[in-house]
């Protein structure tokens, strides 16, 4: 049986092999994914900013660079995660993406999400967890609850007949703006953590 690390290769070769995936034209690289194939945890944002765009990686700039400081506080690296966006390409200017967008996109997330297996998934912000509630239909995404009720709170995800655990975090962005977020961020990454433990 082919490896983790081989079906993700595999995954992001059919990404980039398919030329009428929306987003492909106006960005400059594709940004699939980054950690550990193993991991326990998945992190998923919702789109690549600038910076990811340009380096091809999710999570590099200013608010990766933040998750990163948060993540080795509480003793875990990228080692420890994997972290992937629902799409795999920015949207122009950084805008929300179109529903047909998504709809394009999600199959590669959740080939990614099945191949990990993880026992937990953290979703970044507003955005990832209204989505991951909704189980990526976009139309039930507006009637979910969202991150300031849910963040911390384990919730209990059938993907594909697995239960995994999904448990809402603050977008890194957002505790650059507000850093009263950040004691709340510590407190939920900590459930993250003995959650795994189980």
């Amino acid at each position: 049986m082919p490896d983790k690390e081989q079906l993700l290769k595999e995954i992001k070769e059919s990404i980039l092999k398919n030329k009428s995936l929306p987003l492909r034209e106006t960005a400059t690289n594709l940004v699939f994914g980054k950690g550990n194939p193993q991991a326990s945890i998945v992190l998923i944002g919702e789109a690549p900013g600038h910076n990811e765009d340009l380096q091809g990686l999710p999570f590099v700039g200013i608010a990766g660079k933040t998750l990163d400081k948060m993540i080795e506080k509480i003793g875990l690296t990228l080692n420890d995660i994997y972290i992937t966006n629902i799409l795999k390409y920015r949207p122009p200017e950084n805008r929300n993406p179109l529903p047909q967008e998504i709809m394009a996109h999600t199959p590669y997330l959740k080939e990614q999400i099945a191949v990990i297996s993880p026992k937990v998934i953290c979703s970044l912000g507003n955005y990832a967890t209204k989505f991951l509630l909704a189980d990526g239909d976009v139309e039930k995404m507006d009637k979910q609850e969202g991150i300031t009720k849910l963040h911390g709170k384990p919730i209990n995800l059938n993907f594909q007949g697995k239960e995994i655990k999904l448990i809402p975090l603050f977008h890194p962005a957002a505790i650059i703006y507000n850093r009263k977020l950040q004691e709340e961020w510590e407190k939920d990454i900590l459930i993250v953590k003995e959650e795994i433990k189980k």
